[in-house]
């Protein structure tokens, strides 16, 4: 499950990732309400854990904004406030759980995993493009019924260009993706993850995977 956490505190949001990937999370971080923005509208997230008090938007303007259009991540709010008026405020703009500070790592993991059973009905379970069969929860791949054996970041970054068919995603946004925090990460490695993709569900004359010259790839129905 990919989770957004979005919190300007330093050391907090360090604490955080490290709880969250340990608990099995792909987790990808922004330190302001403005960076959650545009990481929310650019990839699809399953949870979205948002402070209510960030520079340049905050944590409740940054939900305000995703629900008017329509995106269906689940938003957990964290705040220091208290007051019932404030959750009501919260919840009212679209929150679908609110989490007061300081909270313990195990109710908030136990919330996230509360909002995850709500929201898995809404989670699509198939990908399809052209003859291309994807199972998110299986992690399968099938082209005319015929398995498909993937590397888990193969089939990362074929889900990821999945979800995305006829879209232009860039070279770094690949890698945020399939790499998450890992360093050193280089184009290299991903034009050579590419290619193995590409190997295993291409034919000989066409390519599920195009390549954007100077931008990066987009996956399209052929």
């Amino acid at each position: 499950m990919k989770i957004l956490f979005a919190e300007d505190d330093q050391i907090l949001r360090k604490h955080m990732t490290y709880l969250l990937t340990h608990a099995g999370y792909k987790v990808t971080t922004a330190k302001d309400g403005a960076e959650a923005l545009d990481y929310a509208l650019a990839e699809p997230f399953d949870i979205i854990i948002l402070d209510w008090l960030m520079p340049k938007l905050s944590g409740l303007a940054v939900c305000q904004k995703l629900r008017a259009t329509q995106h269906t991540a689940g938003i957990m709010l964290l705040t220091a406030r208290d007051a019932a008026e404030d959750m009501i405020t919260g919840l009212d703009e679209g929150a679908d759980d609110y989490l007061v500070k300081p909270f313990k790592s195990d109710v908030l993991l136990a919330r996230i995993r509360a909002l995850s059973r709500r929201k898995t009905k809404a989670i699509i379970e198939t990908l399809t493009c052209g003859d291309l069969t994807l199972n998110i929860q299986q992690r399968t791949v099938h082209k005319q019924q015929q398995s498909i054996e993937l590397t888990k970041n193969e089939f990362l970054v074929l889900y990821y260009l999945m979800q995305n068919v006829n879209h232009v995603l860039t070279r770094e946004q690949i890698i945020a993706y399939v790499w998450n925090f890992e360093q050193d990460v280089t184009s290299n490695a991903l034009d050579a993850l590419i290619k193995l993709v590409r190997k295993k569900i291409d034919d000989n004359a066409t390519s599920y995977i195009q390549t954007v010259r100077g931008v990066g790839y987009k996956m399209q129905v052929i």
